[in-house]
C-alpha cells in the first residue's frame, strides 16, 4: 500500500469515526437522556444507555489512534509549514500545541466546577 493510500484511508477512518461519535453524542444527550425514566426509556435500538457510552469510548480510543497515524504520516508537512510559518521559534510554537489540548482541558475543568 502507497503511503497516499494509506493517509486517504485513515482521513477517511478519520471521518467516519468522528460522525459516529458525534451522532452517539447527540444519541446520549437528546434521544436517551440520563437519570430515572419509566418504561424503559434508557434504551434505543435495543442497547442501553450504557451501551451506547460504551461504544462512545471505544470509537474515542480508536479516534486517539487515528490522530496519531494521521500526524505521524503528516509530520514532514507539519514541521515544513510550521517553520514556513514560524522561523526560527518553530519548535517552540509545536511545543506550544502540543500542550495547548491541556489548556483546554483545565478550562472545561474550571467550567464545570462552576
Amino acid at each position: 500500500m502507497n503511503k497516499h493510500l494509506l493517509k486517504y484511508c485513515v482521513d477517511v477512518l478519520l471521518f467516519v469515526d468522528l460522525c459516529s461519535i458525534a451522532a452517539i453524542g447527540f444519541l446520549l444527550a437528546f434521544v436517551i437522556p440520563p437519570g430515572q425514566h419509566a418504561g424503559g426509556g434508557k434504551y434505543f435500538l435495543w442497547l442501553h444507555r450504557h451501551d451506547w457510552g460504551d461504544i462512545h469510548l471505544y470509537l474515542s480510543v480508536f479516534l486517539l489512534v487515528l490522530l496519531t497515524l494521521h500526524l505521524w504520516l503528516n509530520w514532514a508537512w507539519i514541521t515544513a509549514s510550521t517553520k514556513a510559518f514560524a522561523g526560527d521559534k518553530w519548535k517552540q510554537l509545536l511545543s506550544g500545541l502540543a500542550c495547548a489540548w491541556l489548556v483546554v482541558l483545565l478550562a472545561g475543568w474550571l467550567i464545570k466546577l462552576m
